[in-house]
């Protein structure tokens, strides 16, 4: 086995890590160097911004799928945003779609998504004490929770929060007399998503150094779990990405605010010409979208490794075409990179630099295809687990597929123009993207919840979850797609006024129904979460029965993870049902040595070599022992 050139832990030094850690409850919840703890803060941080994420929603819904309601009721929660009428405010529900769509991309799905995971899971997998600075990823945290607050804030200021969409346009977001959302709300907007980049980069920072560099002996990059290379490309990708988004805003903070004009030029206000020239609204395109783009995989990648750890253990099978996964996920790295202007088919570009950015948007649906194929695959005359993770990782690929095929569609920029500004968009992304990875999330936690919480959550309220939500968001955004294709457009407040539209009224209400049906399921799943943390069935040591490194420490893990040594690593993280082994999973932490009725040809003649090294280390550990 080639482990001379792996990058590890030396186990011995940190042979009483644990025992030498002491946290009081401060230093132990609340300003934890311990990434598990961290990873536990921005799960319960994530789920917190899911409810007013999709509450919101469920405000526009209300506004979408029953215009003529009278909406009195929600006075006492929304104040001045309720007409005398009874009516919604139309510059509130502008606020409501940029905060619903700001809070779910990012708060979410990259910080609840990837913060939990990339923190809980890395250390763990590759056999390491903690992250490489426990100190940033404390910092990493606490610079999301400030960002959190900040946008919290803005929702109860008078003026609203930020009201320019999530993308935050110029010159709408640009100049603060166009609309209430322009004000202080957006002003509060910018701040909280700078605090917001700074977390990114400082936990993408880390997840790099850590996977490169703190590896245990024998976890050689071809030997590490799908999640960890997710975890991995994921935090690259957020490192080149954000800072151009920083970028942007910042380029937008001083238009706003110290009378530049890198996005404004010609722009009259009540008829009054403001001075500004110069400058270009579709720079700011470029910039967002350079972010918006890979941002797309910040939230999916993640998403994508939990749901191959889920379907290899659960299907009782090594997962198919590990090294198809490995380059797939890399050149989808690479190409999200090149495709940021197919959202900007609309936006007057030279149709011939459309046309190249619509044959490589065309392009990245062959690894994205690669993936579902090694899914199917997979799954696959599995001896098949229906776990609540396993469901969720089965509809995790359903979505991916339903809402990959209407991206094909939407990378034709012919076609793109026709639906650019309808519900299709609507229904793409949030198939594909928000209903998908928020799949991913799920099955994360239903999987790992027995590693954070030393309990299993229950199974029963896990599948009525499953069910009502993955028949809940098709039943929300299928009917988007056909109203979208009859041009049903995006971003109105009212449509009542349209003849066009008004054939869509039952449409409409059928899915803000649904909506409010399959937003009202996830109180189960919370429900669950919190009151299994402390009375559900307390877990064994691994449940699912798995290979990889994170079962082999006790069962709540303390600070340092593995209480002795850290255990090496002597094979892949897959060998599910392996003909002639003894039992129906071998972890990586059993030597090929001990193994010869299971053993592959290529792998029985690995084990001369693994014995030569285990006697070297021998040798050497009696020489240091003499020493002593």
């Amino acid at each position: 086995m080639a482990t001379a050139s792996v990058a590890h832990h030396d186990g011995a030094v940190h042979d009483h890590h644990d025992h030498e850690h002491h946290d009081n409850f401060i230093t132990k919840y609340i300003f934890s160097t311990d990434h598990k703890m961290i990873g536990k803060q921005f799960l319960v941080t994530g789920i917190f911004w899911a409810i007013i994420g999709g509450f919101l929603s469920i405000l526009f819904r209300l506004q979408l799928g029953f215009p003529e309601m009278n909406l009195e009721f929600l006075r006492p929660l929304l104040g001045g945003w309720i007409d005398e009428g009874g009516k919604l405010d139309p510059t509130f529900y502008l606020a409501l779609v940029t905060m619903h769509g700001t809070i779910m991309v990012f708060f979410v799905l990259t910080a609840g998504l990837s913060g939990t995971f990339s923190n809980f899971l890395i250390p763990l997998q590759i056999g390491a004490r903690d992250m490489a600075s426990g100190f940033m990823n404390m910092l990493s945290y606490w610079f999301f929770f400030l960002s959190s607050v900040i946008m919290f804030i803005s929702l109860f200021i008078k003026t609203g929060p930020a009201g320019g969409g999530w993308v935050v346009y110029p010159p709408l977001s640009a100049l603060e007399q166009a609309i209430p959302g322009s004000g202080l709300g957006m002003t509060l907007w910018l701040v909280a998503m700078t605090f917001f980049i700074a977390s990114s980069l400082l936990g993408g920072i880390n997840y790099i150094t850590t996977v490169i560099n703190l590896r245990t002996k024998g976890m050689s990059f071809s030997r590490l779990p799908l999640t960890i290379w997710a975890f991995f490309l994921t935090a690259v990708i957020g490192l080149l990405s954000f800072p151009v988004l920083f970028a942007a805003a910042l380029l937008l903070v001083f238009d706003r605010s110290f009378g530049t004009s890198f996005y404004l030029s010609d722009i009259y206000v009540a008829g009054e010409a403001l001075p500004n020239t110069g400058g270009s609204p579709v720079l700011y395109q470029h910039l967002f979208w350079f972010l918006g783009h890979p941002e797309v995989y910040i939230v999916l990648l993640p998403a994508l490794g939990i749901t191959s750890e889920v379907i290899a253990t659960n299907s009782r099978k090594p997962i198919f075409g590990y090294k198809a996964m490995v380059v797939s996920m890399l050149g989808i790295t690479i190409l999200s990179f090149i495709v940021w202007a197919h959202h900007m088919f609309v936006s007057g570009m030279n149709p011939f630099l459309g046309s190249i950015f619509m044959f490589l948007t065309l392009i990245i649906a062959v690894p994205s295809a690669v993936k579902v194929f090694n899914y199917l695959t997979t799954l696959w005359r599995g001896n098949l687990i229906f776990t609540p993770a396993m469901l969720f990782s089965i509809g995790l690929v359903s979505f991916f597929i339903s809402g990959g095929l209407t991206g094909i569609f939407l990378g034709n920029s012919a076609i793109d123009i026709q639906l650019h500004d309808t519900y299709f968009v609507v229904a793409h992304f949030h198939l594909v993207m928000g209903s998908a990875s928020f799949f991913g999330l799920l099955a994360g936690v239903y999987h790992w919840f027995p590693k954070m919480f030393g309990r299993m959550l229950d199974a029963r309220l896990g599948y009525i979850h499953f069910w009502l939500t993955f028949v809940g968001v098709y039943m929300v955004f299928f009917p988007m797609h056909y109203i979208g294709i009859a041009g049903f457009p995006r971003r109105y407040y009212s449509w009542t006024n349209f003849e066009f539209s008004n054939m869509y009224t039952d449409l409409n209400m059928f899915v803000s129904v649904a909506a409010i049906i399959t937003f009202a399921a996830q109180f189960i799943f919370l429900f669950n979460f919190f009151y299994s943390m402390y009375r559900g069935r307390k877990a064994t040591q691994n449940p699912w029965r798995s290979t990889t490194l994170e079962w082999t420490t006790p069962i709540e893990p303390g600070h340092g993870n593995w209480p002795g040594e850290i255990p090496t690593v002597y094979r892949w993280p897959y060998d599910y049902s392996k003909p002639g082994a003894a039992e129906d999973f071998i972890p990586q932490t059993v030597p090929l040595s001990q193994t010869p009725e299971s053993n592959l040809p290529h792998e029985q003649e690995l084990v001369k070599l693994e014995l030569e090294i285990m006697k070297d280390e021998a040798e050497v550990l009696v020489a240091n022992e003499s020493k002593h």
